[in-house]
């Protein structure tokens, strides 16, 4: 595992925010992420209605009318608290939309030597993204069976639910920076020879995910770390 690598690569992903071009993407990149956002907080305040009538009371919160309640101040905050959990899903489907551009930046400042690379046909990355969402979003429901027994241990279930999404968005993010000069079967192969470092810096990655607000940074800081990360691991020379 190293760890020297994780921070090296995100030390370089946060000096390269003031560049011009980055934070335009940067920007994008969060405005998008936010419109995910409500998007998905949207979809479960529906199945939330469909499942439990048109109200219900929430402590810190009060009476919800669910859809009714949507632009609301109190549907902001449990906008908020859902983020938590929802922004793991929405990391996970900004990848193909922006890990090409991210990558190319980083790569054009700190990389500027190496050759052009053809852009990975959008209809595979939206496939590899809809795939890993989906592995995603079954994971984590299955995990909600594991939380139930450990959730009077201290601290247990937060540390599972970074533990098991660092190693998704790790796997995700790395495998899709890795494929773009590497190909699909050496980016796999290149995961598993690196498997515990990706999996740190994916935890490092979902951590802050947890935090609201924070959290709509950190998908494209997120694909700028990653495309460091696969620089580092990468035999020299290839």
């Amino acid at each position: 595992m190293d760890i020297g690598l994780i921070l090296s690569a995100f030390q370089r992903t946060l000096g390269q925010v003031h560049d011009r071009r980055f934070l335009r993407v940067l920007g994008l990149g969060v405005g998008l992420t936010f419109a995910l956002l409500v998007a998905a907080y949207a979809a479960v305040l529906w199945l939330l209605q469909t499942l439990m009538g048109p109200e219900a009371t929430l402590p810190l919160i009060g009476t919800v009318t669910w859809l009714d309640d949507l632009v609301g101040w109190s549907s902001l905050l449990l906008m908020l608290i859902l983020s938590v959990f929802l922004m793991i899903p929405v990391a996970s489907a900004i990848t193909s939309m922006f890990l090409e551009t991210v990558a190319d930046a980083v790569e054009d400042r700190h990389y500027p030597a190496l050759p052009d690379v053809a852009p990975v046909p959008f209809g595979d990355a939206l496939r590899d993204t809809v795939n890993f969402l989906g592995v995603l979003i079954a994971a984590n429901t299955l995990a909600l069976f594991v939380y139930a027994f450990v959730f009077w241990i201290p601290f247990a279930p937060l540390a599972l639910f970074w533990g098991l999404n660092g190693f998704l968005l790790g796997r995700e993010y790395f495998t899709l920076a890795a494929m773009r000069r590497e190909g699909r079967a050496r980016a796999k192969e290149l995961r598993r020879q690196h498997a515990m470092t990706i999996w740190a810096a994916g935890i490092l990655m979902a951590i802050p995910l947890s935090i609201p607000i924070m959290n709509l940074l950190i998908p494209i800081l997120g694909a700028a770390t990653f495309t460091h990360i696969y620089h580092g691991v990468k035999p020299r020379g290839s």
